[in-house]
């Protein structure tokens, strides 16, 4: 009961950091997922597990923006509906990750986060009073990053913030408003899946949950105090870690 409590304790800790960071630029799941490999879950379970998390930090981050002042329920919606599509398969690939192979996509994943700070993709100032340009472009691309986002998680928010940002001409404001919504309900799909097919750990899920729903919520209040330098600063912050622990560790 004492190594649970502890378990619980320290998955609490880093779903505060993690939902935080990725509300307000993405990568947090870089922290949270080998924190549970860390204390003997398989990839498929910490892959899993994660996502309950994923889902109480998004369900806040949501219910913070809109507290705000700022949703788009209709355009966040179409935009879920062709992420989860993708989410749908991409959870019933990452259901058979494990092991070495899990380590190796996780190493991917760190030099593609790698290239995208060194070619600046990502980010871009856009003046824009909220309306989207590039919907067709903007839904199909969706369906590839939910995809990605259902069969691992880990930097789902950079892929999703150039197609919001970049594509569609959101201010980054209003992109981490859809991309909370949209990371949300295919995140539930994922977790379906995931749940039919390896037992993940709902008690330690919930203690998870619990930390990344308050780093959601305060990340989403943060952004809208403090708006696109907040985002940028921490964007940027979370990738040079993560190259870090990919050079050094």
């Amino acid at each position: 009961m004492d190594v649970e409590i502890w378990k619980a304790g320290l998955l609490f800790g880093a779903g505060v950091v993690s939902g935080w960071i990725n509300v307000l630029a993405g990568g947090g799941s870089l922290l949270s997922v080998p924190v549970m490999v860390f204390l003997g879950m398989s990839g498929p379970v910490a892959n899993g597990t994660n996502r309950i998390g994923i889902i109480a930090q998004n369900f806040f981050a949501v219910w913070g923006f809109f507290r705000q002042g700022f949703s788009d329920f209709r355009l966040s919606a179409t935009l879920a509906v062709c992420a989860s599509i993708g989410a749908f398969f991409g959870a019933l690939l990452g259901t058979k990750l494990d092991g070495p192979l899990f380590e190796r996509v996780l190493a991917i994943i760190m030099l593609a986060v790698v290239a995208v700070t060194m070619t600046g993709i990502g980010q871009k100032e856009v003046e824009s009073k909220g309306a989207a340009r590039n919907l067709a472009l903007g839904h199909l691309l969706m369906v590839g990053a939910g995809f990605w986002g259902g069969f691992i998680q880990i930097g789902v928010g950079f892929l999703l913030m150039p197609i919001l940002n970049r594509v569609m001409g959101f201010d980054l404001v209003r992109t981490n408003m859809h991309k909370v919504f949209i990371a949300l309900m295919f995140s539930i799909v994922a977790l379906s899946v995931f749940a039919t097919r390896v037992e993940i750990e709902w008690v330690l899920g919930a203690a998870l949950a619990a930390g990344f729903a308050l780093g959601g919520w305060l990340g989403a209040n943060a952004v809208v105090a403090r708006g696109e330098a907040l985002i940028k600063q921490v964007f940027y912050v979370a990738l040079t870690v993560m190259a870090i622990k990919l050079l050094f560790f």
